[in-house]
């Protein structure tokens, strides 16, 4: 496990003590090489004796965010998890992830921008009706990119635990289970998983879908910017975003130095 050291931070005028371990690069080809085919516990368990109390995780309380929920608790019970509050979500969405905190015991961490929805669109206007992916990107930096990356920072985290899955888009077909963003490592313990296997994994488990699978969603974010998935659709990630983009940003290199790297690395 990482050794801790005890600091002291200052945001927005407030003072905090934060741990934060020293961290030695990891080799990430040999790590992807000896954990790449390992079971999804086996990969968590692997994250906590590295990381420690460094060790986060994120959920959007998404269509099949009970999995990852379940199966990182399972392990680490008390783990931050970082939710980004948008101040878009659907009612369903705030009252699902309230049946799942109480449900699993989370330790939720809520994390939202610190400019209001009603200031937001006074300054810039409605972003997400642009059909205009520069527009968009305002919006996702605004309301999650922004907020996550202090989320990241205050909770000291080194070691970040994601429910990405290769099939959702084509940026993820080509991730490797531990990779780096942002000087955080991380860890995808899921992103070998089909649908098949989370629908097994729910019902091994009697855990619940979104409300809104349904009512034919297969992904779901702000009210906004997702709708059922219809005929018409070639990809369920068509739904979001007027279709014009499949990442909202949260998991995208931060740097042009981070896609390089990505890049280099084939991850």
């Amino acid at each position: 496990m990482l050794q801790q050291s005890l600091i002291t931070l200052k945001t927005n005028g407030k003072y905090y003590q934060q741990n934060y371990a020293y961290l030695p690069e990891l080799d990430l080809g040999v790590l992807n090489e000896e954990l790449g085919q390992v079971d999804a516990h086996t990969l968590v368990k692997w994250g906590y004796e590295t990381f420690g109390k460094g060790l986060v995780m994120s959920t959007s309380f998404g269509i099949q965010a009970a999995v990852m929920l379940h199966l990182v608790t399972s392990v680490v019970p008390n783990i931050p998890i970082i939710w980004i509050d948008t101040g878009y979500l659907p009612a369903e969405t705030y009252k699902f992830a309230e049946e799942l905190t109480e449900r699993l015991k989370l330790n939720l961490q809520v994390y939202q921008s610190p400019i209001s929805p009603a200031r937001m669109e006074a300054l810039y206007g409605k972003l997400w009706e642009e059909k205009d992916v520069d527009a968009l990107n305002r919006y996702d930096q605004i309301r999650k990119v922004e907020p996550m990356q202090r989320a990241l920072r205050e909770l000291g985290a080194t070691g970040w635990l994601a429910g990405l899955r290769g099939d959702q888009t084509k940026y993820r077909q080509g991730l490797a289970r531990i990779s780096k963003q942002s000087d955080v490592y991380k860890i995808l313990p899921i992103l070998s998983w089909n649908p098949r296997d989370i629908y097994q994994y729910l019902t091994a488990y009697d855990l619940p879908y979104h409300p809104f699978f349904d009512l034919g969603y297969t992904t779901v974010g702000d009210w906004h910017s997702s709708r059922p998935l219809t005929a018409n659709d070639t990809d369920e990630r068509d739904t979001r975003f007027h279709g014009l983009k499949q990442e909202c940003g949260l998991h995208l290199p931060q740097t042009d130095e981070e896609a390089q790297s990505l890049d280099s690395s084939s991850l």
